[in-house]
């Protein structure tokens, strides 16, 4: 019986290394699979602007340079691609900046919106603000999912002993959403 014992630990080490490190990869797909709802939500947004331009354009004769920003501010959001394999908190930083600029520049362009009580009013254009609102929620609720599968991940990866696991097969930490710089400051409101 005593020539079994060490066989039987070898099994049950080689079992439970299988099972950590099968947890492990089931919570980097978790997060893979977070990010690309993630990308799904922020490619809506973006396919909806073309649409809010050019119904822009043909309501109104409006300030082209608002436009121009809002168009180079998504190409440069779009030409953004992060690696689902590979988020970085660098690489998701960059992916962020790049949707922050879209999002200021949508802002100006509401702003500037305002000024135009007759494109306010048309059903399409009320209709195109509609859908670009419910996408914004859609994006705070997925990068919210995204931030919650990715806190499970880097956890497990963290703390005994999926560490031990994580450290011999090169499981990396993740890059987690963050708000925005200035975010943490309450707005001046002025009458």
């Amino acid at each position: 019986m005593k020539k079994y014992i060490p066989w039987i630990i070898i099994v049950i080490v080689v079992i439970w290394v299988f099972s950590s490190y099968n947890g492990l990869v089931g919570k980097a797909e978790s997060t893979e699979a977070a990010w690309a709802q993630v990308e799904n939500v922020y490619q809506r947004r973006a396919d909806l602007i073309p649409n809010l331009v050019n119904t822009v354009k043909g309501a109104a004769e409006f300030e082209k340079s608002t436009l121009n920003e809002v168009i180079e501010a998504r190409a440069k959001a779009t030409s953004i691609n992060v690696d689902p394999s590979n988020l970085s908190p660098e690489s998701i930083q960059k992916f962020q900046e790049a949707q922050e600029g879209l999002s200021s520049a949508l802002s100006r362009l509401m702003v500037v919106i305002e000024r135009y009580p007759e494109l306010k009013a048309t059903q399409n254009f009320s209709q195109l603000q509609a859908q670009l609102e419910g996408t914004e929620n859609r994006i705070a609720v997925e990068r919210r999912r995204f931030n919650e599968v990715v806190k499970k991940y880097n956890t497990s990866i963290r703390t005994f002993p999926g560490v031990v696991v994580a450290n011999i097969f090169g499981f990396d930490r993740k890059g987690y959403f963050e708000a925005e710089s200035g975010a943490d400051e309450a707005p001046e409101v002025k009458f």
